[in-house]
């Protein structure tokens, strides 16, 4: 199974937010009393851009649907001025004929 670019950004996210959860997690409760000076420092460091990251994750995430939604936006506006401007060509013939 290959996933999309969509895909994979999201579980990409999905999976950097919950290593970031579970170091909240044993931060707080199993290596609270373990975690002195430096490793204190570096462990919550760690963390933090492990949350930095899934922010960064999120924003490329809802940059790259803004666009592609834009870009579907612009398909389907430009699909239906074809569409119009065909049914009024027919038209303009017909109303030539039943003139003349």
């Amino acid at each position: 199974m290959v996933l999309d670019a969509t895909a994979r950004r999201r579980w990409l996210g999905v999976l950097v937010l919950a290593a970031a959860l579970a170091m909240l997690i044993c931060g707080e409760t199993v290596l609270e009393q373990r975690l002195a000076n430096l490793a204190f420092i570096c462990y919550w460091l760690v963390c933090f851009g492990l949350t930095c990251l899934a922010v960064l994750i999120a924003l490329l995430d809802a940059r790259a649907l803004r666009r592609r939604t834009s870009r579907e936006h612009r398909e389907l506006f430009q699909a239906t001025l074809k569409n119009i401007q065909a049914e009024a060509r027919p038209r303009k013939t017909e109303g030539r004929r039943e003139g003349t």
